[in-house]
């Protein structure tokens, strides 16, 4: 079950509240700001990124229960950006999302072996249905 909803509240007014938090690797601007619009409107605590570098630079700095990434990004690629994140967090729970059906994970290209994938187009109370799955997995 997800956490309660907290509208309207910023990062930094929920941290330490034990809100889960997410980091959102989403080059589409818009794309972006609609994820993140959901899972706050879900009661998580969201911290977005425009591409996976920067992503990466993020989670070096806090830590973070949930990868979200876009697999498809410049500079650098979600898989490349959760098989980094994951070396520094291994409990790091990571879920993939993309516009590619073709984009499969497959042991080559060394994406977590936990990560889920969930392709575009989805219905957003599914995407917060499977981040409550992923969080709530121990």
């Amino acid at each position: 079950m997800a956490p309660a909803p907290h509208r309207g509240r910023t990062d930094h007014d929920i941290r330490g509240s034990g809100v889960p938090k997410i980091l959102l690797a989403e080059d589409d601007n818009d794309m972006r700001r609609f994820l993140v619009k959901a899972l706050q409107n879900a009661g998580y605590s969201v911290a977005s990124c425009d591409n996976g570098r920067s992503a990466y630079e993020r989670m070096r700095e806090e830590p973070f229960e949930l990868l979200l990434t876009d697999i498809v990004m410049p500079e650098m690629d979600g898989i490349e950006l959760a098989r980094r994140a994951t070396e520094l967090d291994p409990d790091l729970k990571v879920m993939f999302i993309t516009g590619f059906a073709a984009v499969a994970l497959n042991a080559d290209n060394e994406a977590p072996s936990e990560a889920k994938v969930l392709s575009k187009p989805f219905h957003l109370r599914d995407l917060v249905s499977e981040v409550g799955k992923m969080l709530a997995a121990a």
